[in-house]
């Protein structure tokens, strides 16, 4: 016999084993739990041993049995391994013919041919399908079973069931096609990244705008799914097909629906005050239900497969003027797979019928006091903009959208007045601030403009200027910066001389220059002569006066 291998008689039959068997309290455990119609998983992980340990064991007890045949398996497709493993009272007889285990009871749903273990959801299956019927989550009724039925199963049990549910009863759904003008469909989806000036890259979203008539579309990338984002692309949208559909179908998203309810949700009033501007109506769709607004989410699917792959943006600008160029020569001229019709034409059917625009853009902005830093700014949605310096550290009045940025203050009556106004930034940014040469740009920039400066000052000014840049490149900056402030003191023939004799000697300080200006005026200092034969003594003079007096 070979080594390693051992004989071992139990009941009656012979079975090979390796030399490290079980203990006789194990092997007489699992020939017990069999003979209690145990299967061979539910037995290996109570005693916490192999599959095929057990079964050779198990197989010398019930030698007919095939390898996973487990006396408690039925024909369900709702049963799955680990679904449930503990015995019920309710469970369905056993019948054991020979060596099979047959259940007495199979459920309606079963699939010929499979077999597993008996899900513990059986036992709720109509309050389940009745829950799963009313829209309600896998979640959601695994925590009703827990809190009405002491449910001890586990979620992934109920999930289990619920998709296989939902698969053996798919749900109908009813295709809705409306009248020209009737309705548009709106939805964000995720747009590509792009590469900002620091370096990182930044998330877009892509609002799709669909007219269900026709088919046209609008399409805007936004950094933000604000409302006051979500409000100008759909006024966009409006401005671009030259008229306002009847309806707006939307889904539940935070910038437009605060609380969702099909019959009457709670809009955000912002969006209730565009819908009477512009003569529309919101209609939001039901939560978890992308059914009902198929049209934008099949064309949202639509654009990011045909308009983004393959193309690489640098600016929100340059994507969505390749998002407009692709709507004009791509999607407008493509044959819609459900009209039959080009998209481009069946739009001049539907335009006619659109609302007409009102005189004027619907005006969102958000407004509030802000204090102006010592730097003198005020900060707005985390970005700064400028304020006049009289107005450091008094409160201003700020109005802002996504497009500017006004800043008010209070005259002498007490009305507010616009005293700045300012494009949009991003956070971070401020609208004037000072580099390291006092002005704005990089330093290469900075140099640029006070070599400028200072060779306006005189041919000379310019020869010392650009030698003293190409001697000491960066660092001369502030020497060109002395340089033009000593035109505040002496005129530019002086110090034209004063440059001219610095370059004929090779010195390129700013100190050099002051001490040449210096000398120069000391020696062109004028002396009076004091004694000359035209010149008659002091004393004569009052000797005249005097005389002159007495004479009158």
């Amino acid at each position: 016999m070979a080594k390693g291998l051992q004989i071992v008689l139990i009941s009656g039959q012979y079975a090979v084993f390796m030399a490290n068997q079980l203990k006789v309290q194990e092997q007489e455990t699992i020939i017990h739990l069999a003979g209690m119609g145990w299967g061979i998983r539910r037995i290996a992980r109570e005693l916490k041993l192999s599959r095929n340990t057990v079964r050779n064991y198990y197989r010398s007890a019930k030698p007919g049995l095939p390898p996973e045949s487990s006396p408690t398996s039925q024909s369900d497709p709702l049963s799955t391994p680990g679904a449930c493993d503990s015995a019920r009272e309710n469970d369905p007889p056993i019948s054991t013919t020979g060596s099979e285990s047959v259940l007495a009871q199979n459920d309606s749903l079963s699939t010929p041919g499979k077999s597993g273990r008996r899900s513990c959801c059986l036992d709720h299956d109509q309050l389940i399908r009745a829950k799963a019927k009313a829209g309600l989550s896998a979640q959601r009724i695994y925590q009703d079973l827990q809190g009405e039925l002491g449910f001890q199963a586990s979620y992934q049990s109920v999930k289990r069931y619920v998709q296989k549910l939902r698969g053996a009863e798919p749900e109908l759904v009813h295709r809705i096609e409306v009248q020209p003008a009737e309705e548009v469909q709106v939805d964000f989806g995720s747009g590509p990244l792009l590469l900002t000036s620091d370096g990182k890259r930044r998330r877009t979203w892509v609002f799709r705008l669909v007219l269900s008539y026709s088919r046209k579309a609008y399409s805007e990338a936004v950094f933000r799914q604000d409302t006051e984002s979500f409000l100008r692309c759909i006024e966009n949208a409006f401005r671009c097909f030259g008229g306002v559909a009847l309806t707006i179908n939307l889904d539940n998203l935070k910038a437009a629906v605060i609380k969702a309810d099909w019959a009457d949700p709670e809009l955000n009033p912002k969006l209730e005050d565009f819908a009477r501007h512009y003569g529309t109506a919101i209609l939001p769709c039901l939560p978890r239900r992308p059914e009902h607004k198929g049209k934008v989410e099949n064309s949202i699917k639509y654009l990011k497969g045909n308009a983004l792959p393959g193309h690489q943006f640098e600016s929100l600008a340059q994507l969505n003027q390749h998002l407009a160029h692709w709507e004009r020569t791509v999607a407008d001229q493509r044959i819609h797979g459900t009209t039959k019709r080009q998209v481009a034409e069946l739009f001049l059917v539907e335009k006619p019928a659109l609302r007409p625009l009102p005189d004027s853009l619907f005006p969102c902005f958000r407004e509030g006091p802000r204090i102006v830093h010592r730097d003198g700014h005020v900060e707005v949605e985390k970005a700064f903009y400028h304020v006049p310096v009289e107005h450091l550290r008094r409160e201003v009045w700020v109005r802002f959208d996504g497009r500017e940025v006004r800043i008010f203050a209070k005259n002498r009556k007490g009305v507010l007045e616009q005293i700045q106004t300012h494009r949009r930034l991003e956070p971070g940014q401020f609208t004037r601030v000072q580099g390291i040469g006092g002005g704005q740009g990089t330093l290469q920039a900075n140099l640029n403009y006070w070599l400028s400066r200072a060779s306006g000052l005189g041919n000379s000014c310019a020869r010392w200027s650009s030698s003293l840049t190409q001697n000491r490149g960066i660092a001369s900056m502030r020497s060109l910066m002395g340089l033009v402030s000593l035109s505040q003191k002496h005129s530019f023939p002086a110090l034209n001389h004063a440059c001219e004799r610095a370059l004929a000697k090779g010195t390129f300080r700013l100190r050099d220059v002051r001490t040449l200006l210096e000398a120069r005026e000391v020696q062109t200092e004028i002396q009076f002569e004091q004694d000359h034969p035209l010149i008659r003594n002091l004393s004569e003079y009052s000797s005249f006066v005097n005389q002159q007096t007495q004479n009158t």
